[in-house]
């Protein structure tokens, strides 16, 4: 089994703690994670209908049936069950009582602000990270990577990335969506996701999307906000604190699994993603994922962002750490170029609050002219570590 590197901050929230939650989308290992860490747990999977009814009908003997400490699975399945769990954690007065897992944003956000407040730490988990591959021994080219995906069956279970991201979003769009939101216009919605992982690093303009969808923007943005709750797209703010007006405040979209991206793209091999007209998107998409995989598995907020001002100067990637700035241009090129980091020497003559600047590329570690680094995209992990040291 591939050991996640959140586990350290899963044990030490459940020693101080009675209650952790742990969000994700569907098969990002939570289950397994938290069974892993805490394997004398007792647990109860709210997906299975019997254990679903004793939990909805009969508290009393659901908790004699999982007594504490417990692992309560899909928690957003029944959650009149926070309210229960809210008594016994009052009652006992002690941490390490239960791990909750849940794959829906706002039905896991609405009972925790209601019921668990002050109660609960909260994680996010995302699928496999490089590094946490890289210390199985598991090492791929970088256009394998994207093609693969990071999905824990693809690794654990041996599954072809095609028949697991073809599983994977089935079961999303026919399962996890209707949940969420009516859509009675699922080809639109399918399309209007294929049409976001066309557009992976760039502003999303959702009134453009609107008339090649055929829906107006208001329905695109509730949708794009359901993918959102699912852990299927993220948002990459932009940073324009104290920077004036001339900075764009739109942005950016990216998929929490760069894998899924391709998938919905038709890319079946690893050898189309360097031909494919988007693979300077999906590398971004791959290596801005990575950044927030390295702050979430530390239990940190990702204060990541993007800066791009109106004339069109862009810098790809932003950590904020304590107000101070790393800055990142994220390549896929090989060969390092002083040319490769302009935006990031012309942007820090401009600002004060600049720390580091490094190019996230393809190649090996190599000295920016002036400052700064090269860094391969597989140390990502460690480029955000050592930025927040």
């Amino acid at each position: 089994m591939i050991r996640r590197a959140i586990e350290p901050k899963l044990r030490e929230l459940a020693r101080t703690f009675p209650v952790v939650t742990i969000e994700g989308h569907r098969q990002s290992g939570k289950t397994t994670l938290a069974k892993a860490t805490f394997p004398d747990w007792s647990y109860a999977n709210l997906e299975d209908s019997a254990t679903r009814f004793l939990a909805e009908n009969d508290t009393e003997s659901f908790f004699e049936r999982f007594p504490a400490p417990c692992i309560v699975d899909e928690i957003q399945r029944v959650p009149s069950l926070l309210g229960a769990i809210q008594v016994r954690v009052d009652r006992e007065g002690a941490n390490g009582l239960f791990v909750l897992t849940g794959s829906h944003q706002p039905r896991l956000k609405a009972g925790i602000a209601q019921t668990l407040a002050g109660r609960t730490a909260l994680l996010r988990l995302l699928p496999f990270s490089i590094a946490e591959l890289a210390d199985c021994g598991i090492s791929l080219e970088r256009d394998e990577f994207i093609h693969t995906g990071f999905l824990p069956a693809i690794y654990d279970r041996k599954q072809r990335p095609e028949d697991a991201w073809e599983g994977f979003y089935r079961t999303y769009v026919e399962r996890d969506v209707r949940d969420l939101v009516q859509i009675s216009r699922q080809s639109q919605f399918e399309l209007f996701v294929k049409l976001l992982a066309g557009r992976v690093g760039s502003l999303v303009n959702l009134e453009s999307l609107s008339g090649d969808v055929g829906v107006s923007a208001t329905t695109l943005k509730q949708w794009l906000s359901v993918l959102e709750a699912s852990f299927v797209v993220f948002r990459l703010p932009p940073y324009y604190n104290n920077f004036g007006k001339r900075f764009v405040k739109t942005p950016k979209v990216y998929f929490t699994d760069v894998g899924l991206a391709a998938h919905l793209l038709g890319i079946e091999t690893a050898d189309q993603v360097s031909r494919d007209p988007l693979c300077g998107g999906l590398f971004e998409n791959l290596v801005v994922t990575e950044a927030l995989k390295a702050r979430l598995n530390a239990g940190k907020a990702p204060d990541l962002y993007f800066i791009r001002d109106k004339a069109g100067l862009e810098i790809d990637l932003a950590l904020d750490v304590r107000r101070r700035l790393h800055l990142f241009e994220i390549k896929r090129a090989m060969t390092p170029d002083d040319a490769l980091a302009s935006n990031l020497r012309k942007f820090a003559k401009s600002v004060d609050a600049v720390d580091s600047m490094a190019v996230l590329y393809s190649g090996k570690p190599w000295p920016i002219a002036g400052g700064g680094k090269f860094l391969p995209f597989r140390d990502t992990a460690k480029t955000m570590q050592s930025a927040d040291s």
